[in-house]
């Protein structure tokens, strides 16, 4: 197959590269802002997707401090952009799909950064790979009266898929086998999409990783408080306000939200429930129970180590008192990752499987015995993306080098693919109600 698509959206030139073609920055949907996503016409020719494409506007994530910084990216309103990384050869049926929706606290993040490169991972597994970015911050979740109803960012990833459903298999996919996998504030859109009425045929099974299930997500009054400080800090109207001066009073807000110290981690922008797209608890229980799907579901062994174990403004002063310090740190690290990750995998989990369903749980440990940042969050997402030099900066993989990475990587991205194609793992026990049996990873 050639480096051309021909799609019912219209056609793409990508880049053929060692059996994989790559097509980047395909407009999905388009939106004005604080507007629900339009779907993308469709256009005639071929458009070039040679070259990536823009991301949400957005401030430096608080995790560069751990995951390192991606390639410089371009940043743009006109950011429902996705790429589609596929085998050269498919199958005759298609191969089967992944659509891969990012983390970042709802505030940064991109489907087209460098870290999330599919190659690999497609080379390996056989599947395709469609990396989704979507609007964020105020931009994607502010709900404020007359300005916006909130959840556009959860609008554009149901725009994205059905974008997948439409037009994968120009690209070799099989629309019937789509699996859509998300890592924290991604995964919490994955799980909250298992139980919302609007995604259902839109995707077969389900990958959850790290998602906060402890902070859930704003009601309309907790989106308006919010709402309400972001308002004060920018003192202008934010429907014409200058990009800039929205990310800045962005910025000023979350200070604030998160109180004395900084002691409060959750994002100040989230998903809202009780909506038209995203029902309350008890209605989404009951949507996942009426309608199922296979799952893998996990997190890290120590997730709040990227929040703690760095210059944090309390945790860093505990740190350094004799002996006891580090042990305080280290015990409120377990206490706050329970409750914020690992309590709510398993109870998704039994969720999943009192319907029917099969779910797989998994733990990721450490990759080095060696790195001061252990088994922390985000610490599985090079294990299945990115080249390994993208990685070497990042302090979380220190000191583990490229070579050992890719090899640590290789049973994770064959675990991922083997669920991806058969929505099994052969040697993945499925869950037990009640257990807290995990896989371990890597």
């Amino acid at each position: 197959m050639d480096n051309v698509v021909e799609a019912p959206s219209g056609g793409w030139r990508g880049v053929v590269a060692d059996g994989v073609r790559t097509f980047r920055g395909i407009r999905y949907a388009r939106a004005e802002r604080f507007a629900a996503p339009e779907p993308e016409p469709a256009h005639d020719g071929v458009i070039d997707a040679s070259t990536r494409g823009p991301s949400a506007p957005q401030l430096p994530s608080r995790l560069e401090a751990v995951m390192g910084a991606p390639a410089a990216f371009e940043q743009s309103e006109d950011c429902l952009r996705l790429t589609v990384t596929a085998p050269v050869q498919p199958p005759p049926g298609g191969s089967a799909v992944l659509v891969w929706l990012h983390g970042g606290a709802y505030l940064t993040g991109g489907g087209e950064w460098n870290l999330y490169d599919a190659d690999r991972l497609v080379r390996e597994t056989g599947i395709v790979v469609v990396s989704v970015s979507y609007r964020l911050g105020v931009l994607g979740w502010l709900r404020a009266a007359g300005v916006s109803e909130g959840n556009l960012g959860l609008l554009d990833q149901l725009a994205a898929l059905g974008w997948v459903r439409e037009n994968i298999r120009a690209f070799g996919g099989d629309p019937a086998r789509v699996t859509v996998a998300g890592q924290s504030a991604g995964g919490q859109c994955v799980a909250a999409m298992v139980g919302m009425p609007r995604a259902r045929g839109l995707f077969a099974q389900a990958i959850v990783q790290s998602a906060p299930f402890g902070i859930g997500f704003h009601d309309a009054a907790a989106a308006e408080r919010a709402a309400a400080v972001f308002l004060a800090e920018l003192g202008t109207d934010p429907r014409t306000a200058p990009v800039p001066e929205l990310l800045a009073a962005q910025a000023r807000t979350a200070i604030r939200r998160a109180g004395p110290g900084g002691l409060n981690a959750a994002p100040p922008f989230l998903p809202v429930e009780e909506t038209d797209v995203l029902p309350g608890p008890a209605q989404w229980a009951a949507a996942v129970r009426a309608a199922p799907v296979p799952a893998l579901v996990g997190c890290t062994a120590a997730e709040m180590r990227a929040f703690f174990g760095g210059p944090h403004p309390v945790f860093g002063r505990v740190r350094r008192i004799p002996v006891a310090g580090p042990r305080m740190v280290t015990l409120a690290e377990r206490v706050v990752g329970r409750k914020a990750f690992e309590d709510g995998v398993f109870r998704f989990a039994d969720l999943l499987t009192d319907a029917g369903a099969v779910a797989r749980c998994y733990r990721v440990g450490a990759l080095h015995p060696g790195s001061p940042l252990g088994a922390c969050h985000c610490i599985e997402l090079p294990l299945l993306f990115g080249d390994p030099d993208d990685w070497r900066a990042a302090p979380m993989v220190r000191p583990t080098t490229p070579a050992e990475l890719d090899e640590l990587g290789a049973r994770t991205r064959r675990s991922w693919g083997e669920f991806v194609r058969t929505g099994a793992v052969a040697d993945w026990p499925a869950h037990r109600h009640g257990s807290r049996a995990v896989r371990q990873l890597p």
